[in-house]
């Protein structure tokens, strides 16, 4: 995309169209006329004018529905669809006009006539960037994207003004249509006199100072991440905004464009078009009074909470508390702003660590499809620019511009980072701020700004090794930075227990999945009616519930904390050594996140005592046992001890052939004799029966070795 943001003379609609001698210029009129009756005329209800009164309070810009020009006159959208450049002029002179005489009738004196920027709306569908093709150009359309670059403001001419170099004569040039330059002519019109001197070809000179300007400015509007196919790039165009809609859009925002689709040549290029729009940008979800009775009946449901868990990837057998930390992480907290300007996030970051196969990207594919803004990236493949922000520097212009990464591509939903591990540790640096202030700085080539990233965190990673190993430390286990610990919300530890049990259960659960799904074949897709039923759920709440806790749970809350932070005093203590995932006020923040999302759930707008102690619970089976995990807390083993038990267990494989079995006590006595103490290895006979290295038969009195 060379040149996109160049600097250069471009069209704006209010150029005044000439009598090309169709005889249209008598329909153009007549048109005008409907117009101003439309804006001075159309009633909402009974004396109620919306567009009267818009234009009275906002002189500068008139936001037009099509659906009320539609019942006010069944030709006139048609007009402005088919025929946008030619009839939206038309349409902001007409405001102009009627906005003139009302205030004439107001001030009761002669008003300057301004200019009114029409901005037209729609309940209609949007088209996708792909289907956008040769039949739409110059039509008006109606598409959604999200902003992933923004240029500098820059000034449009409206009308050129010239000047002859020879004869001085001067005229006036409206600028054509399309995002080219004004359409200067070969020569001069004047007669030259006796003596005088011929004006030459191409004699017109631009006078800056004269011509007519507007603020202008270009974004580069991308595919929703979700719209865009699997194993396809995301396409992308551009879009040209002018005075009232400059500077009110960053990177990052999800818009909703209605306007002009055109093309244009490439002045470097002989191959490459660029594409343009001007529109009303919104980001406001639509919610039904039907709907929203239902949801409400729902959500007074006592077992409102269970049902909403159960919804979570139910393809996923088990792991019940995880599900509810990705509930709580679907809808949310609560965003604070206090008296000195400081922000609090809502938003709520869980990281599952642990062993493969164990459906954690699952999790991350589950949230990618059901949070209402979500982008699916993977940590090895993903680098710091990426996740946060690139300045890249236009080949044609050689101006630095800004494009937004993943975490700001996401504000105001989810980022599903999967194998967090694997990211290098500057890159993982980098989200630091964008974590826990949601806010990503830059300051590189002269520009110096601040995006947001309003976004929760889901990410996924393995131990170093690949497996969770017991006989290690949490720290050894958790091979990650307590900077980046502390900033999540919720961690969890997923391991796979081998349990005859439970793998029978996982197994059967498994083969009624595959046995039960549907065939999917080409690239039709199958769409959910639970997945949709909870992403409309999840929007409604997220939109209308901002709950906060109580005084009673906040007392509650106070003294769990107190308490929390003394049994980690105690046990580090005991330890000798500081615990991996300190506990500090940033995690007293997560409980409280985590209380007023298990709120929002039921629409509530007071998180109780009951939400608090779930919310402790939650933390508790996750961080907490995070923190508490590995063979130094679970046996109070020194690192000396955990050694030993490494090599009474290479001992012990050294005498037991697969298949074999031997009795406990004589196994115990030859590694005794060996000068082993009795303690160590019977702890690492335990060791390993939970691997499921050994079983025991026959009431531990004999070691069976399994293949």
């Amino acid at each position: 995309m060379s040149g996109w943001d160049e600097g250069a003379v471009f069209y704006s609609d209010q150029a005044q169209f000439p009598d090309d001698g169709t005889g249209t210029t008598g329909r153009r009129h007549s048109v005008q006329m409907k117009l101003k009756e439309f804006i001075r005329n159309f009633e909402k209800e009974k004396n109620v004018f919306p567009y009267r009164e818009s234009l009275i309070q906002n002189p500068s810009f008139l936001l037009v529905h099509l659906e009320d020009l539609l019942s006010f006159d069944a030709h006139l959208p048609s007009l402005l669809r088919s025929s946008p450049a030619d009839y939206l002029p038309l349409f902001e002179v007409a405001a102009a006009e009627v906005l003139a005489s009302l205030k004439m009738k107001v001030d009761m004196e002669e008003p300057k006539v301004g200019e009114v920027q029409i901005l037209l709306a729609s309940k209609e569908d949007s088209l996708s960037m792909r289907t956008l093709g040769a039949q739409f150009i110059s039509k008006l359309v109606k598409i959604s994207g999200i902003t992933i670059a923004a240029s500098r403001v820059k000034a449009k001419a409206t009308t050129v003004h010239l000047s002859c170099k020879n004869c001085k004569s001067t005229r006036d040039e409206p600028c054509r249509p399309g995002l080219g330059g004004a359409i200067i002519p070969r020569s001069c019109a004047h007669v030259p006199q006796a003596g005088e001197e011929a004006c030459p070809i191409d004699p017109w000179i631009v006078v800056p100072d004269k011509s007519k300007y507007v603020d202008q400015q270009t974004l580069k509007l991308q595919e929703n991440p979700e719209d865009v196919p699997t194993g396809e790039l995301p396409r992308n165009m551009l879009l040209s905004i002018d005075r009232h809609l400059v500077q009110t859009i960053v990177p990052g925002t999800r818009l909703t464009i209605l306007g002009i689709y055109s093309i244009f040549q490439a002045a470097n290029s002989t191959a490459s078009t660029r594409r343009h729009e001007r529109g009303q940008f919104s980001r406001s979800f639509c919610f039904h009074t039907r709907r929203d009775r239902r949801i409400q009946k729902f959500a007074s449901q006592p077992d409102a909470y269970k049902t909403i868990c159960s919804k979570v990837a139910p393809s996923i057998f088990g792991h019940v508390d995880v599900k509810k930390a990705v509930a709580c992480l679907l809808f949310g907290g609560s965003r604070k702003s206090l008296p000195d300007g400081v922000k609090l996030r809502g938003d709520i970051n869980v990281l599952l660590l642990g062993d493969p196969s164990t459906a954690k990207s699952q999790f991350l594919k589950f949230v990618e499809k059901t949070a209402p803004i979500a982008v699916y990236t993977s940590g090895k493949g993903s680098s710091a620019a990426g996740l946060t922000a690139s300045v890249i520097q236009d080949s044609g212009t050689r101006e630095f511009y800004l494009e937004g990464g993943a975490m700001v591509l996401a504000d105001g939903g989810v980022v599903c980072i999967d194998e967090f591990d694997k990211m290098r540790s500057e890159d993982r640096v980098a989200i630091h701020e964008a974590m826990e202030q949601q806010t990503i700085s830059i300051a590189k080539a002269g520009i110096t700004t601040v995006l947001n990233s309003r976004t929760s965190v889901l990410a996924a990673a393995n131990p170093p090794s690949g497996r969770y190993d017991d006989l290690k430390t949490a720290q050894d286990n958790i091979d990650l930075q307590t900077t980046i610990l502390s900033r999540f919300d919720l961690i969890f530890i997923v391991k796979d227990i081998r349990m005859y049990s439970q793998d029978k259960l996982i197994a059967s659960h498994i083969i009624k999945l595959h046995a039960s799904a549907d065939a999917v074949s080409g690239d039709s897709k199958i769409v959910c009616k639970e997945e949709n039923w909870l992403k409309r759920y999840i929007q409604y709440c997220r939109a209308v519930c901002h709950p906060r806790l109580s005084e009673s749970a906040s007392a509650k809350l106070q003294d769990q904390y107190v308490q929390i932070r003394k049994d980690m005093r105690q046990q580090a203590n005991e330890s000798g050594e500081a615990a991996v995932i300190p506990i500090t006020v940033r995690q007293l923040e997560a409980i409280v996140r985590l209380s007023e999302a298990l709120a929002k759930m039921k629409l509530s707008h007071i998180a109780t005592e009951i939400e608090v102690n779930e919310a402790v619970r939650l933390f508790t089976v996750s961080t907490m046992d995070a923190a508490r995990s590995g063979i130094n807390h679970q046996l109070n083993l020194t690192a000396e001890m955990a050694n030993e038990i490494k090599q009474a267990e290479t001992q012990i494989k050294r005498r037991i052939g697969i298949g074999n079995q031997i009795s406990e006590r004589r196994l115990i006595d030859d590694l005794t004799r060996m000068g082993m103490n009795d303690s160590i290895i019977r702890r690492a006979l335990i060791i390993m029966h939970q691997r499921d290295e050994v079983e025991y038969k026959r009431e531990r009195r004999v070691i069976f070795r399994k293949h």
